[in-house]
């Protein structure tokens, strides 16, 4: 009698997983992880792009919205049959981030180092309201 290797929670999920992969779904595994957080008078962005060539990266600002895209290129790839597992993307990425308060977009830098993107936006200042006194005629 031989034995077979059982493992009932993830198995059966193999063939679905590699179908979704293959239909583009799982396309959000892919995307680089981000840290959105605000320092003083500006929003930082950290971007996570180990493995990726900065110049390959475009970053654009509209309407204190944050896109971020670029490609993932695989040096070299093994023959599929000597796969047991395929984690390593290639391919595009596009990240649609909106941004919590208003920016100064042309002010905006970007830094690559270490693998890490870090963006920093300088916050607008905010519209103050202008008091208006009211003359009263005698």
């Amino acid at each position: 009698m031989s034995l077979i290797k059982w493992t009932p929670l993830y198995e059966p999920f193999l063939d679905m997983e590699k179908a979704f992969n293959e239909m583009g779904m799982l396309q959000a595994a892919s995307l680089p992880p981000i840290d959105l957080y605000e320092k003083g008078d500006q929003l930082i962005v950290d971007v996570a792009l180990a493995g990726i060539d900065p110049s390959q990266v475009k970053i654009n600002i509209e309407d204190n919205v944050l896109n971020i895209e670029g490609s993932v290129e695989k040096k070299s790839e093994v023959d599929e049959t000597n796969y047991y597992r395929k984690e390593v993307r290639s391919g595009s990425f596009h990240r649609v981030i909106a941004l919590p308060t208003a920016v100064n977009g042309s002010e905006a830098k970007a830094e690559y180092d270490k693998g890490i993107l870090r963006i920093r936006m300088p916050k607008k200042e905010e519209v103050k309201p202008k008091k208006i006194d009211i003359t009263i005629k005698k």
